[in-house]
């Protein structure tokens, strides 16, 4: 594999989308509880506010789960298993890589990727779930990195 450009796994737009969603939605709740509290207490805040207090954490939590969705990923090269994310990095060596499988993790599918030391390393992609979730080539990824782990593991990557 000299000189060959890695491999690189990254979440789906779909999957992004669903995930600042998802942030965009727990800011929006808590604006809105911290609104309703303010209103109990002291006199309401103007109509106009409530749905800044909605769409203002709807659009940051997409920007947010945009930007983080961008920067997580796993690469596979010669060197091994790199996976990355907004707040940590790590790299598996092909040598300590001991078995490479797709598990079910509550209500996703993702890869595991088992090493010599009897740890288990949960990748950030490929997976697979409900909804935003859902990636239809997850099995075709599986399978890739599979390989490309046995090719390591066993001998070379085919000519």
């Amino acid at each position: 594999m000299e000189g060959a450009s890695p491999a690189t796994f990254r979440p789906t737009n779909q999957q992004v989308l669903g995930h600042g969603l998802y942030l965009g939605v727990l800011g929006a709740v808590a604006s809105v509880t911290v609104g309703v509290i303010a209103a109990l207490f002291w006199s309401g805040p103007p109509g106009w506010i409530w749905p800044m207090l909605v769409l203002g954490p709807l659009l940051t939590g997409a920007a947010v789960g945009a930007v983080a969705g961008r920067r997580t990923g796993v690469e596979v090269g010669e060197c091994g298993i790199r996976t990355s994310s907004v707040f940590e990095e790590g790299v598996a060596p092909w040598h300590r890589v001991v078995d490479l499988r797709a598990e079910r993790r509550g209500s996703r599918n993702v890869v595991s990727v088992y090493l010599d030391s009897g740890v288990s390393v949960q990748l950030h992609a490929p997976y697979s779930g409900g909804l935003f979730a859902a990636d239809p080539q997850f099995e075709f990824k599986v399978f890739t990195l599979s390989h490309l782990w046995r090719s390591h593991r066993f001998g070379g990557l085919p000519g």
